[in-house]
């Protein structure tokens, strides 16, 4: 069984800053691709920012030059440090790993259960 477990999130006055962040766990060797996706209330998921095993990043361009993600292989964690918040960008993030070897399986994609960031003006 693998599991991601988010950290992180709450409330916060827009142009301030929150950080969340999610471990993976369950007997895992590698994850290929983490990320950040979110879901406002009465709307679609939509992709926030994503982190290969490498390093190569891409991001929405909703929330380029503010978020940054990062990740730390050795810790299966991913990171999303949030800055200039608005509050469009209240909604519940979830956090994504795709390409999961573990001692056991392949699993090919897995989701947290969510935090709820939430940004008033």
């Amino acid at each position: 069984q693998v599991h991601l477990v988010e950290s992180g999130g709450g409330l916060v006055q827009a142009g301030g800053s929150l950080s969340v962040s999610c471990a993976a766990s369950g007997s895992i060797i590698s994850i290929n691709a983490m990320g950040w996706y979110r879901q406002a209330p009465g709307k679609q998921r939509e992709l926030v920012a994503t982190i290969g095993r490498g390093g190569n990043t891409n991001y929405a361009n909703s929330v380029k030059g503010r978020f940054t993600i990062s990740r730390d292989n050795a810790k299966n964690t991913v990171y999303l440090q949030m800055n200039s918040l608005k509050p469009e960008d209240t909604a519940v993030y979830y956090c994504n790993a795709q390409g999961i070897n573990t001692w056991a399986v392949y699993k090919t994609e897995s989701w947290g259960q969510g935090t709820q960031v939430i940004v008033y003006p």
